[in-house]
């Protein structure tokens, strides 16, 4: 059968949802890898990583079933929730494309007060620096030194951890961006093909019915 027929529509709506649900694996198994090294102590950051990850395996596993079922409304809540989720990830994706270094240094100032006390300590310890930035042009005036636990502290010469972060932070957001802007088309088409499928006719069917 020429691809673009009932068979070609689903074989690739079901390998999508397939890719999917191993992305959703990949997100649980490296947020509990990360927990069980100890490489992230906040609990809301792998609490975060997990749910999405199983939010993203949860979406897939309907798809699937609606695929190989061809099951009009599962195919339906999963387009109409996958493109809810294009339009958020694409909006964030440019977002971070965008975003100038002033902008950077906002986004980094928040990201930094919400974070946990542990999970502070394990960025200084991991990237041997003190406190976000320079107050004053001295990093022991920042109020997050006393407690750093980054080697640096005991030579007295550590550098902020906010200027290394916006070092890199540019590639990073750029690479962020451009990965999310990937998975975003793929999800658009995740979309237009359960459209197109949802509205094809199922050859082995009753060919005077419309599934």
């Amino acid at each position: 059968m020429v691809c673009g027929g009932f068979t070609c529509s689903k074989n690739a709506l079901c390998s999508l949802n397939v890719v999917y649900m191993l992305v959703g694996l990949l997100l649980i198994g490296v947020a509990a890898w990360g927990k069980g090294f100890g490489l992230v102590s906040s609990i809301h950051i792998i609490g975060g990583v997990i749910a999405v990850g199983f939010f993203l395996l949860l979406i897939a596993i309907v798809g699937l079933i609606g695929a190989i079922h061809h099951h009009q409304v599962m195919l339906f809540f999963y387009m109409v929730i996958l493109f809810i989720v294009f339009l958020f990830q694409f909006g964030v994706s440019c977002s971070c494309l965008a975003m100038n270094s002033g902008q950077q240094k906002v986004l980094l100032s928040s990201a930094w007060r919400l974070l946990e006390n542990n999970t502070r300590m394990d960025l200084e310890s991991q990237l041997n620096c003190c406190g976000l930035y320079k107050v004053n042009s001295s990093v022991q005036s920042d109020p997050d030194y006393p407690a750093c636990p980054a080697a640096c502290k005991k030579s007295m010469n550590c550098n902020s951890c906010g200027g290394l972060m916006l070092n890199h932070a540019t590639e990073a957001l750029k690479i962020l961006g451009g990965v999310g802007l990937f998975f975003s088309f793929t999800e658009i088409l995740g979309v237009w093909l359960a459209v197109r499928y949802r509205n094809q006719k199922d050859p082995r069917a009753n060919p005077s019915a419309f599934l």
